[in-house]
């Protein structure tokens, strides 16, 4: 298939294409910058233009199989009107764009698969959290989500396929949330943020990049789908895991709520509530889990640490 994906060059559109040129897929991949940024695979091409604003990148849109959508400014940043309006107009204006490209596709067999988060369910406690749940959230990353998702669900109008990944949170090598927390755990100061018993749900890298492909082969899969891990962890489940993988002991007390709030401001609010997220679609859709639990993912992410093939051996 021909593939153009927006946020190509991001930590996880860089896996993603990756794959995808691997399982012999055609890649285009958007990018602002002229020339070939140097993260980009070899065997990707490069078409430059704004997603936000029309171009003359929108035809290439037409003529293409697929078209993955991953742009979007980071969330992780303290979270002022103007930061808020930038996060929200880098999803729903690329959307838009990509949207509006797809209207003049020609009678094409047109895939689009959009990105979204879990965030969409909101704090929602311990509840087990399923595509069938049509409950979003009020906070501001659920109304992020469904307004993103409302974007993309606009080109069905045009007969495309529309899939809606909600991603959990992004555990990689060489990015993400992982790379963020790395420093502070191998000099033993990692901590459990607030109780702890918020819901964490997340996904290997690789498995993120093979649901991609998977849903670009699988005609009849559309709508909402979870891209999360079968098995959720709390936070303080989290912490104990990533300090044992990297050999270390949790020492600190768990980091004060009021504090990251103080700190980050609404942002903070997020790191103290989850989802627990399911995969129930790709289960019953036959989708293999390369990385199903924690324990997997880490000892896969963190080779070579001393700690980890030790307490894998004791399970």
């Amino acid at each position: 298939m021909k593939v153009l994906i927006t946020g190509g060059t991001g930590f996880v559109g860089t896996h993603l294409s990756q794959e995808l040129l691997r399982q012999g897929h055609e890649v285009l991949v958007l990018s602002r910058s002229p020339g070939r940024p140097a993260q980009l695979p070899e065997g990707a091409h490069v078409i430059t233009g704004d997603p936000t604003q029309p171009g003359a990148w929108q035809e290439q849109v037409a003529q293409c199989d697929g078209v993955i959508n991953l742009a979007g400014a980071s969330i992780f940043t303290y979270w002022t009107g103007r930061a808020k309006q930038i996060i929200y107009d880098s999803r729903i204006l690329t959307t838009r764009r990509l949207v509006e490209a797809l209207a003049a596709r020609s009678g094409r067999r047109t895939v689009l698969i959009n990105a979204s988060a879990v965030g969409y369910y909101g704090p929602r406690d311990d509840d087990l959290l399923v595509e069938e749940d049509g409950l979003p959230g009020s906070d501001f990353l659920a109304r992020l989500a469904q307004d993103w998702e409302a974007e993309a669900r606009r080109a069905s109008e045009y007969g495309v396929r529309v899939v809606l990944c909600r991603f959990g949170i992004v555990l990689g090598k060489q990015g993400g949330a992982l790379a963020k927390m790395l420093p502070a755990f191998r000099k033993w100061l990692g901590s459990p943020l607030g109780s702890g018993k918020q819901w964490f749900p997340w996904i290997h890298e690789q498995d993120l990049a093979n649901i991609m492909p998977f849903a670009l082969q699988h005609d009849h899969i559309e709508g909402p789908i979870n891209c999360v891990a079968p098995y959720s962890v709390r936070n303080r489940e989290l912490t104990e895991t990533l300090a044992r993988t990297l050999n270390r002991s949790v020492v600190l007390p768990a980091v004060p709520s009021l504090l990251l709030r103080v700190l980050l401001g609404e942002f903070g609010s997020v790191l103290l509530t989850g989802q627990r997220a399911f995969p129930r679609r790709l289960l019953s859709e036959g989708f293999q889990f390369g990385f199903p639990t924690l324990r997997e993912a880490l000892a896969d992410l963190i080779p070579g640490e001393s700690g980890t093939h030790g307490w894998l051996r004791t399970l």
